[in-house]
């Protein structure tokens, strides 16, 4: 079964971090007997290469200094800082509709699946209007956004959504709101860890600390909800506890003086980490946290990948209850669920688990049972293939 990917970035090389989930999903696919291949636009000049052993086209939209508008940072996000890169929109729609229609005349796949479907699923329709290929859509939450801030994007949504043959969520959150648009069948396809060689079900015992210490890793923008941990953290005795905040983004620098103001004891900004330096603030830390909330775009956590690797470290997990997070995160089952932009609530349940160790092991023997079963890439690709099967009436 060829399966021709669409997508707005991939990996530019082996060590590349960018979308680590949609790399080990096609590898999987691999594994269990498909073709994958995957359509990306080119940054700055590159070409077609490979990785793992996946064909990676690249479709140019520009001169090579200004192909920037994916990877490294949502394209959104880009624009609107510079809203003249919205004129790169047009010879990237363009030119990647006319390399899908050349790989589906070269490499004749059974199924185009789009991931972030506004604007890939032009690319995509184009092509099987020609060749009556069926269309895969996976929505996260990028595109949603866009649609409730830009509302001549909803009804082209609505469009692609009643013509996909299927359509994937990535969390409960995410297939809601896709229904708000148009109201279908939407199929629950979760990404899984993108950890390589830890142990879901290993025993992890909490180290002995002089400190409770809590750990947060992820980007440093406002859906994060980063500032009412530090908030939170000033409520802690600074002999007890310890915040270690792992990351960088746009609003560093702002948050390192909140911090240095309220709690310059609590909290401890580590920066960017090496694979390894990263590995072992999660083998250190007693518990996780993601204070995640809906910001001012009307943004928030598609599902928190992260909080499946924390769980994988044997680390009891502590979460606002936001978007996608209680598909990974059951309260008192999984992990603690607080209401988002509360820091009271956030100080109480650090506390909690400070003081309850037979919690602490429940929550994390809950969490390794529930991700083993839910967010396994073994599951996930299973159910994947089946879809694709019934989709093509396959044995």
């Amino acid at each position: 079964m060829k399966i021709l990917v669409l997508s707005s970035v991939y990996p530019r090389f082996d060590a590349d971090s960018e979308v680590p989930w949609l790399r080990i999903s096609l590898r999987e696919l691999k594994k269990n007997n498909c073709e994958p291949v995957i359509l990306v636009p080119a940054y700055k000049g590159l070409k077609n290469h490979s990785i793992d052993g996946i064909p990676v086209y690249r479709f140019r939209y520009a001169p090579a200094s200004l192909e920037f508008l994916t990877h490294d940072e949502g394209a959104p996000s880009k624009i609107a800082r510079n809203p003249l890169l919205q004129l790169l929109a047009i010879p990237y729609i363009i030119s990647g509709s006319i390399k899908t229609l050349f790989l589906c005349l070269k490499l004749k796949p059974n199924i185009i699946h789009v991931h972030w479907p506004f604007p890939h699923a032009f690319m995509a329709y184009f092509a099987a209007f020609f060749f009556k290929i069926p269309v895969v859509l996976t929505f996260y939450s990028a595109e949603l956004l866009l649609a409730k801030k830009k509302k001549w994007i909803k009804p082209i949504l609505k469009i692609f959504i009643k013509k996909a043959d299927l359509v994937f969520a990535i969390s409960s959150f995410t297939g809601k709101t896709v229904k708000e648009i148009y109201d279908r069948k939407i199929e629950f396809l979760p990404y899984g860890t993108t950890l390589d060689g830890v142990d879901i079900n290993k025993d992890n015992k909490l180290p002995p600390q002089s400190k409770f210490t809590v750990l947060f890793v992820g980007r440093h923008i406002e859906r994060k909800g980063i500032e009412y941990l530090i908030k939170a953290a000033a409520m802690l005795d600074s002999a007890k506890f310890q915040i270690r905040i792992a990351g960088r983004g746009d609003l560093t620098e702002k948050l390192k003086s909140q911090a240095d103001k309220d709690a310059p004891e609590q909290v401890v900004f580590l920066g960017k980490l090496s694979k390894e330096d990263l590995e072992k603030e999660y083998q250190n830390a007693n518990c996780f946290i993601l204070p995640a909330i809906i910001d001012s775009r009307g943004d928030t956590e598609g599902l928190g990948v992260v909080l499946i690797e924390a769980a994988q470290y044997g680390l009891p997990i502590i979460a606002s209850d936001v978007g996608g997070i209680p598909d990974v995160v059951i309260d008192k089952k999984t992990g603690l669920l607080v209401p988002e932009k509360n820091p009271d609530a956030i100080a109480k349940a650090i506390k909690e688990l400070s003081e309850n160790e037979e919690l602490r092991k429940s929550l994390v023997f809950g969490a390794n049972e529930h991700i083993e079963q839910n967010f396994s890439w073994e599951k996930i690709v299973e159910r994947q293939v089946g879809v694709y099967q019934g989709l093509l009436y396959l044995p």
